[in-house]
């Protein structure tokens, strides 16, 4: 009750302090600034990774160089079909698709691009989560055996649609007496996907197997297994069945190891980004110090008339205690709901900061993906409130306890 007065007085009856509101402000502000840090770096990583195991192989099985049956040296699978059925009937794998991968150049009009063509059957392409049947795209991929699939980013730099024809160049073209002369074939596209990744919408097309074994001088050989398992971050558990299921000359690559970096890289930046929060949560909390005592001071003579009645150290540390804590509790709701509205309405949010910058703030050819995210994780919310109460409570306590040591003779000495 003591504690509720004190917060409610007026400024002109020594109760609460400006610099108690702004501590308050501070700490409201620093809880959101950590919310909405660790909900966009949550959402950023998620996004990153969905569109990984969206678009890409979660292992990709290679050959190492090996004699063929006819002597020819070759970094492929001759017997590829058979090595996707062994590999398919390793436990949690759910598809293996034979696969010719190189790249070339398209062509359409007086517009060029480099390209990365991807040889698959039409079923496997289909299985794809962010390519396939239900992905972002439009065209009829039940023609994909009529033509090809490319990203969006291809179809903008080109200047093509579903309908038109492209061409693709390869240097490693028909061999002859003369040398290897450039193969260049036209192309229907049947279909365009968007896989949500800048760099994979800007590179990628997919081609029905035979006509890239054909185009590609891959006749009966594929460069490639790729599978997918339904535990993607457990892939390196089965790395090992899926070698020994590849054959004497398979080699495991998998999307841990092709975005490890990056994701490692990811998890430092969260580290570094919650510990620099931290600190400018520290550093509002720092202010319920210089407001909880200047209260002290101006409630000393109320001090020592409450030791004199018979308040006890402990309950003048608890009157205190709960003025500053109050301060801390208040402050961490504010930013808490902020920091989840802000995670929750963030597309309208960027959208009026793109509008209000003029447009160009995320750069996706930058970024890899298209747009700002965020994801709210309760983890993220409880470490933030836990971090902001718990701060807030430990500073609280030097000036409540200097509050309940106060000699009530010497508080009333001039009174």
């Amino acid at each position: 009750m003591i504690a509720w007065r004190y917060l409610r007085a007026k400024r002109a009856e020594g109760g609460v302090s400006v610099m108690t509101w702004i501590s308050l402000i501070g700490i409201t502000l620093a809880v959101f600034a950590l919310i909405a840090t660790l909900s966009v770096r949550a959402g950023f990583r998620a996004e990153f990774v969905d569109t990984i195991l969206g678009a890409n192989a979660h292992v990709t099985i290679y050959a190492a160089q090996h004699q063929a049956a006819d002597g020819r040296t070759i970094r492929s699978f001759e017997n590829y079909d058979e090595i996707a059925n062994e590999v398919v009937r390793v436990p949690f794998v759910t598809r293996a698709a034979p696969m010719v991968r190189a790249q070339v150049m398209a062509n359409a009009g007086d517009r060029s691009s480099g390209v990365e063509v991807f040889g698959m059957r039409g079923a496997d392409v289909r299985s794809i989560p962010r390519v396939g049947e239900g992905a972002d795209a439009y065209g009829d991929l039940t023609r994909y055996d009529e033509g090809i699939a490319i990203g969006s980013g291809v179809a903008r730099e080109l200047g093509v649609t579903v309908g038109d024809r492209i061409r693709l160049i390869s240097p490693n073209g028909v061999k002859t007496a003369f040398g290897t002369s450039p193969r260049v074939s036209a192309y229907e596209v049947v279909y365009v996907f968007t896989a949500g990744r800048y760099d994979i919408d800007r590179t990628r097309v997919y081609m029905p197997l035979a006509a890239a074994q054909d185009y590609f001088n891959r006749e009966g050989l594929a460069d490639e297994i790729e599978v997918m398992v339904t535990k993607p971050e457990e892939v390196d558990s089965i790395a090992l069945d899926l070698m020994k299921a590849g054959g004497q000359y398979a080699n495991v690559w998998t999307w841990r190891d092709s975005s490890g970096g990056f994701l490692r890289a990811l998890e430092i930046e969260d580290n570094v980004m919650f510990v620099i929060m931290s600190v400018l949560v520290l550093i509002a909390a720092m202010n319920i110090v210089s407001g909880l005592i200047m209260l002290v001071k101006n409630k000393g003579r109320d001090i020592g008339i409450l030791r004199t009645m018979g308040l006890t150290e402990g309950s003048i540390l608890r009157v205190f205690f709960i003025c500053g804590a109050f301060t801390g509790i208040i402050g961490t709701a504010l930013g808490v709901a902020l920091g989840c509205l802000f995670a929750i309405y963030i597309d309208p949010i960027f959208s009026f900061v793109n509008y209000v910058a003029g447009g160009g703030v995320w750069d996706p050819s930058i970024r890899g993906i298209y747009a700002l995210p965020a994801k709210l994780q309760l983890g993220d919310v409880m470490s933030a409130v836990i971090l902001s109460l718990g701060l807030s409570f430990i500073v609280t306590i030097f000036p409540a306890r200097r509050a309940a040591r106060m000699n009530p003779v010497e508080a009333l000495r001039y009174e």
